[in-house]
């Protein structure tokens, strides 16, 4: 009887441990803790978001080290918010000030996060994974399958108002097909574009050099994003042959029929080739209506940008340079033909890029003939900023829905450009204003999600988060820095799902698997890289046609009245990638790894050389360099020891092995200013008008340098501590750059916009000679007026120059130090 008794109790208690078992782990079933799966550098804005399907929201949370297991942080930096989509309370949990660099998880009340990721190297190598996409999405020769397609195309349709026979072949295999199907648009593909030029432009530092021009395996000294920029530049050539042509999409949505590995597809169009829409800025077809084109402006005016953009990057290549110039000029032309927008045509269905916006493109197409860094033309500011006032908030921003790709791009791109040129500050306003129409939305939920689920969701996102990103650069305002990280967060996991947003990144995480791709689908190929749509409205996703999931639904307990988001197949509206999105995220990526280097995220590199510091911050680094001549050394030590500044010098072997500047290099380190390296000899590094041409080799170069170091080392100044280098003649190019690394330095150049660094002139040079008094007002002038002033400035002047010179610019130096104290800015050494 007994062990019958006993064997009842324990029977009871392994049902009741089971029962609790159970009942905890439906109950951890109901609360989630979602992060950024790719993780946070140290110094950014670090928020998770806790999510449950209970009242539940707890008092505080903790961060375990994985490695250990030790609790190494706790928090109660808790905000509430209430219901959202599929969860009943949310909160956001921000551990911002946890610095510790590693891998760890979340925890609170019992429910652990995904691994957590700190430390600045999170986004390294991110931007260069997402080119892989772009490679496979190549139209001609494709290098993911070596092999080509559509090498026939194509046909001219509408061309009659050129005086073009319908059917009229002309050549325009290449680009990058538009998503998983086999379209080609010129808008996007402009874009696109004009994307992946501009983050080489500003980050050059994040892009390395694995593949040949055609895609495949192997070095070709240039840097792969460039590669793929060109890859688009050669197509939109084509797509505007002459000055009276230009077509605005290759083929058309009889393409749906199959999904199918891209070859030569034969089943509608002319043989092999497929139509070729001209543009006639009226209306054309679409599906059993017509669209509502209007002009020929949006797409014609991308094309201009692109190329102006594209002829100063490439502008080492001076007849594709030429030729991208002159084809500016042509699409410029064309896009005034007709004042108005093109949509894009389709044949069987309604769905088109209903694009509704053109003047935005028309401000950047303007402020693009100021790219090429000659004299800025005021009347084309004045222009863009007339288009810019027209459309100052990209329209989507005040709007909860809106049509597929009714506002496109979904940022004005011009803004930025124009805020960098305009001596006022009504551009960096206008993305304020748009960023405050978001975050009225976005403020009353823990996501911080204010960009409405529409088609194409993710682009947007990405889009609102580089607008949040300028805005800071250009303002120094940092109020909206928690909501860019927030959307930024969302694409890599933080979101209701659970999931990057972002084919295989990070590769050890939760990301699309099933998207909808023929590359996955029938091959099972990967698509690295690729960003998808993003989740929709459910409204929208149950009025689609032709979705049906093929699979189980995964996020079956993350669905909700508001909004869904499917990795499968079947699901086109959320899970296929697209090829403009994804050019929009390498931007982003690229800006992301780039300022996780700096303490706030804010410096500007050129060539791979730092040439601005932070531009949030109100400092100025004051560096002047010296060869041959060095007058101006004793009077600058003493201005410099009266106003207790310090700064930084940068000489070469010959200025520290003369005898007559010995006491002063002696001086300068005992009052504790940065002493660092010039080259040794002075060289030119490369030729001034055709920068890419080396005039050194990495062995010369490299021997140069040393015998600087060694120069320095006679006085005590050891590499470690001096691992900053000017250039000589502050000239260099992106090779010079990389052979610096190499060495463990840090290459600095001076910041543009002032004419500090002409203080050598001298008036027998003509028109090159600036006074001393010409050369403060350029400073007093872009304090005034440039974007952020001078914050972050590095300002450069010589410790020295030629006997030419009468008016020398350092006997200013104690009324400029004096100036800029006033104005608030702190001087400091290039290491601070």
């Amino acid at each position: 009887m007994k062990n019958k008794s006993f064997l009842i109790i324990a029977l009871l208690s392994i049902s009741w441990l089971l029962t609790s078992f159970i009942s905890e782990k439906r109950k951890q079933e109901q609360r989630w803790i979602r992060i950024n799966l790719l993780g946070y550098p140290t110094e950014a804005v670090k928020v998770a978001v806790w999510a449950s399907k209970t009242d539940e929201v707890p008092a505080s949370f903790e961060i375990v080290e994985k490695e250990t297991g030790n609790i190494v942080y706790t928090s109660s930096h808790i905000k509430r918010f209430g219901s959202y989509g599929p969860f009943k309370q949310t909160a956001r949990l921000n551990f911002s000030d946890f610095k510790k660099q590693g891998n760890f998880y979340i925890r609170a009340n019992g429910t652990t996060s995904p691994l957590l990721l700190i430390n600045d190297e999170v986004y390294k190598g991110a931007a260069d994974f997402c080119l892989q996409y772009m490679r496979q999405q190549r139209s001609g020769f494709n290098p993911y399958l070596k092999d080509s397609c559509h090498t026939h195309d194509g046909f001219v349709l509408y061309g009659a108002k050129a005086g073009i026979k319908d059917s009229t072949h002309f050549d325009a295999s290449g680009g990058w097909h538009d998503a998983s199907d086999y379209l080609q648009y010129s808008t996007t593909t402009a874009n696109a574009t004009y994307h992946l030029l501009m983050a080489y432009r500003d980050y050059p530092q994040v892009f390395g050099d694995k593949q040949q021009a055609n895609g495949l395996d192997g070095k070709n000294g240039r840097a792969d994003i460039l590669d793929e920029a060109k890859w688009g530049l050669d197509w939109l050539l084509k797509m505007h042959p002459k000055k009276n042509i230009m077509f605005n999409q290759l083929a058309d949505d009889r393409d749906h029929i199959s999904m199918r590995i891209p070859k030569e597809d034969s089943q509608y169009g002319k043989g092999f080739e497929r139509p070729l829409y001209f543009i006639t800025g009226e209306p054309q077809q679409r599906g059993k209506f017509m669209n509502n084109t209007t002009g020929t402006s949006s797409t014609a005016a991308k094309f201009t940008s692109a190329f102006n953009l594209g002829a100063v990057l490439f502008k080492a290549d001076r007849n594709y340079a030429r030729l991208l110039v002159k084809k500016a000029k042509t699409a410029y032309r064309f896009a005034l033909q007709k004042p108005g927008v093109t949509q894009t045509a389709s044949v069987k269905s309604p769905y088109i890029y209903a694009e509704d916006n053109w003047v935005d493109d028309m401000e950047l197409a303007e402020v693009s003939f100021n790219f090429s860094g000659e004299k800025v033309q005021q009347k084309k500011v004045t222009k863009a900023l007339q288009y810019a006032g027209q459309e100052s908030i990209t329209p989507w921003m005040q709007k909860d829905t809106a049509a597929h790709y009714q506002y496109y791009p979904f940022i004005n791109l011009g803004h930025y450009e124009v805020a960098k040129q305009e001596k006022g500050k009504t551009a960096a306003s206008y993305y304020k204003q748009g960023i405050e129409k978001v975050w009225n939305r976005a403020k009353n939920n823990a996501f911080y999600r204010g960009v409405p689920f529409i088609w194409c969701s993710n682009n947007l996102t990405v889009a609102f988060a580089m607008q949040c990103n300028w805005y800071g650069i250009l303002s120094g305002d940092t109020a909206y820095t928690e909501l860019e990280q927030a959307n930024v967060d969302w694409l890599f996991g933080c979101n209701p799902w659970g999931t990057s947003m972002v084919y295989g990144l990070p590769e050890w995480a939760d990301t699309p698997r099933d998207p909808h791709s023929a590359f996955t689908h029938l091959k099972g190929y990967p698509i690295n890289g690729g960003l998808v749509d993003g989740p929709v409205y459910t409204s929208i996703y149950k009025s689609l046609i032709g979705i049906k999931l093929n699979e189980a639904d995964e996020y079956a307990d993350f669905q909700s009245d508001l909004a869904v988001y499917h990795d499968d197949y079947g699901d086109y509206s959320t899970n296929e990638p697209t090829m403009d999105g994804t050019a929009s995220l390498i931007y982003l990526l690229a800006a992301k790894e780039a300022q996780a280097k700096t303490p706030t995220g804010h410096s500007t590199f050129y060539l791979g050389a730092n040439i601005r510091r932070d531009s949030t911050q109100k400092k100025i680094y004051l560096v002047f360099t010296g060869d041959e001549f060095g007058d101006g050394g004793e009077k600058i030590n003493a201005v410099l020891d009266r106003k207790e500044v310090k700064v930084s010098f940068f000489l070469t072997g010959n200025f520290y092995r003369n005898p007559n500047f010995n006491g002063l290099i002696k001086k300068l380190k005992s009052k504790g200013h940065y002493l660092g390296p010039h080259s040794d000899q002075h060289l030119l590094y490369c030729d001034w008008t055709k920068r890419d041409s080396l005039l050194v080799t990495k062995m010369q170069f490299e021997k140069d340098l040393n015998n600087n170091y060694n120069a320095m080392a006679a006085f005590g100044i050891k590499k470690a501590e001096a691992k900053y280098f000017l250039p000589p003649y502050e000239w260099y190019n992106k090779t010079i750059a990389n052979w610096s690394r190499e060495q463990g330095l840090a290459l600095i150049n001076f910041t543009p916009g002032t004419k500090s660094n002409a203080d050598y002139t001298y008036p027998e040079m003509g028109k090159r000679y600036r006074s001393s008094d010409e050369i403060f007002k350029s400073i007093t002038s872009f304090n005034e007026n440039g974007p952020n002033g001078l914050n972050g400035f590095i300002l450069l002047m010589h410790i020295g120059t030629d006997s030419r010179r009468s008016d020398k610019f350092y006997n200013r130096l104690a009324e400029l130090i004096t100036y800029l104290k006033a104005a608030g800015y702190k001087l400091d050494r290039i290491d601070n």
